[in-house]
């Protein structure tokens, strides 16, 4: 293309460098060296030309790059960091006064509007695919419990302390919203805000405050979840052949920042105690399911109702999540920690890279290079993998209202035993181990020495 433009700009003004030059042939040797000098002018002028007419039909990269075509590796190799000390003029939906955060506020075309944003905030963009935004809380008075704030204190620091070292941003609640949207149906204005008030994440992810992290390094296999819009940790064939209630855990939730779960979202809130039809609701799901021993409509038979009978709507885009704990009931794992613990150290004992000390900001990278060596350890009941998430349900640590089936004994020394399990992941990062809540520097090369 460049050569034919410029072939057309010679011919078009009639010159070219060799005509330009206008050589007369003779003997005489100053004029043969007037020639070539001409010549050899005639031939640079051309190669600035040809550079000169390049350097405008070459590519520039551009400014506002598309944000679906950019991954976590464009990126990485692109220094892109978010910007956030920009946003433009432009109108966005923000500037919309029927655009609202409440659950009552219907959106629409919200995925047109997020992909406008995120063209008018390119920083953000990059990446956005596989941005997590974590959302927990809790009641917005003190814990009767007497340990209660104390206990919440520390999920917290669990939470917190999972996000800085995945990167992960997190919002904890504890304003009740919408004041008729009480006990579990709480969390869901809450999220609802969290999907217009974060256009930038592609994933809101809910965890309640009685859930903990018990592997910091594990990572929540995204690519997984790729056509789907709602993770939740259950079991099909008892939602579809059982109707059992208690096939679902909703106490832990993925769910996608887009139109399908806003629509979604809005089905499963209509069985809340806001509706008119609440306590319809409530007889109607204890019917379908029959072993539901309370006769209240609850959020987690009701997202079991949606999956089973309008299974052609929503189940689709729903992923049951089976494979790992992505929440795990507690009384099932609570007496595995000390042998996992001792698993890990033989473990490190065999490979010197992964007890090798690092720096924090790059605790991923020793977390991806442990799997190769958990390969056979499974991922679920019965395995020595450190258990994801452990789910504390019916401990109720800020009530201290235990469910009767356990021990107030039972549900304190399993939560403090979890949170110490988890807390000596983090302290290794900074030099310490903490074990029986017993705080103790670690030697260099640990555990071989």
């Amino acid at each position: 293309m460049v050569k034919s433009e410029l072939s057309n700009h010679y011919h078009n003004n009639n010159k070219s460098p060799m005509m330009m030059a206008k050589p007369h042939r003779n003997k005489s040797s100053s004029l043969f060296l007037s020639d070539g000098c001409l010549f050899l002018g005639g031939a640079f002028s051309a190669l600035i030309l040809v550079w000169g007419f390049s350097s405008f039909t070459t590519t520039i990269p551009n400014d506002t790059p598309n944000f679906e075509s950019l991954s976590k590796n464009d990126a990485a190799s692109h220094h892109i960091a978010p910007d956030f000390n920009f946003d433009p003029p432009d109108r966005t939906f923000y500037d919309d006064p029927q655009m609202g955060y409440t659950m009552d506020k219907k959106v629409r075309n919200w995925d047109e509007k997020r992909e406008e944003w995120l063209k008018l905030h390119p920083s953000f963009a990059a990446g956005a695919r596989e941005r997590v935004f974590m959302v927990t809380g809790s009641q917005p008075k003190p814990c009767r419990n007497p340990t209660g704030d104390h206990l919440l204190l520390r999920f917290f620091k669990n939470k917190v302390d999972y996000c800085r070292l995945h990167g992960c941003d997190i919002f904890y609640n504890n304003a009740l919203l919408e004041p008729k949207m009480f006990a579990y149906w709480a969390k869901y204005p809450a999220v609802r805000a969290a999907m217009v008030a974060h256009p930038e994440a592609e994933w809101i992810w809910w965890v309640d405050s009685d859930a903990l992290f018990t592997d910091m390094e594990f990572k929540l296999p995204l690519e997984r979840y790729r056509e789907h819009n709602l993770v939740v940790h259950g079991w099909a064939h008892l939602i579809h052949e059982k109707r059992s209630w208690t096939g679902l855990n909703a106490g832990v939730f993925l769910i996608r920042n887009c139109q399908w779960s806003l629509d979604f979202m809005e089905a499963w809130a209509s069985m809340g105690p806001q509706s008119p039809n609440y306590e319809k609701w409530g007889q109607t799901l204890r019917s379908t399911f029959k072993d539901k021993f309370f006769p209240e409509s609850d959020d987690q038979t009701g997202l079991a109702y949606l999956i089973a009978m309008e299974k052609d709507k929503w189940a689709e885009r729903i992923y049951l999540e089976s494979e790992y704990y992505f929440e795990g009931y507690w009384e099932e794992i609570q007496g595995t920690f000390k042998n996992i613990t001792e698993k890990y150290k033989e473990m490190e004992k065999g490979v010197q890279r992964l007890r090798r000390r690092h720096a924090e900001k790059v605790s991923e990278t020793y977390g991806e290079m442990r799997e190769e060596y958990l390969k056979d350890a499974g991922n679920a009941k019965g395995s020595w993998r450190r258990p994801f998430i452990t789910h504390f349900t019916g401990c109720q640590p800020c009530s201290g209202k235990y469910n009767a089936m356990y021990s107030p004994h039972d549900c304190s020394n399993a939560m403090h035993n979890a949170l110490n399990f988890a807390d000596n992941q983090v302290m290794r990062k900074f030099g310490y181990s903490l074990l029986d809540n017993a705080v103790s520097p670690l030697p260099f090369d640990y555990p071989r020495h």
